[in-house]
């Protein structure tokens, strides 16, 4: 099954920050683990992966530095910045709820629609 590109619109960041929230990690890394993370169905390209890491840098949300690699590769490590923890904390409430919201919309809680006797026609 292959993931509608439109629902993951906007999860990008709170996902990138759930990653690296686990230790200063670096781009590579961040999409390996996003990809085994999600069983392979969600892919961070680095053509939207690494706007997204500039924007939580940008925010103050990430920090970073320059390291070389045992290969000789200049890369850039990024961790969560004392902000950026707290917004983690706030993302993954308002993330909870979402879920929680469009799950009950599904039918996929006690409190969704079917419980009340709604279903799809």
């Amino acid at each position: 099954m292959t993931t509608n590109p439109d629902l993951l619109r906007g999860s990008l960041e709170p996902i990138v920050m759930e990653v690296i929230a686990g230790g200063a990690t670096y781009g590579y890394e961040i999409a390996k683990a996003i990809g085994e993370a999600s069983q392979g169905k969600l892919l961070a390209q680095e053509g939207t992966l690494y706007p997204a890491l500039h924007r939580l840098e940008k925010k103050g949300w990430l920090a970073a530095n320059w390291d070389v690699s045992p290969e000789g590769r200049k890369r850039k490590h990024y961790r969560l910045t004392p902000l950026g923890k707290k917004q983690r904390a706030a993302l993954r409430a308002e993330w909870t709820e979402i879920s929680r919201m469009v799950n009950g919309v599904l039918g996929m809680e006690s409190t969704g629609w079917h419980a009340h006797g709604f279903a799809w026609a």
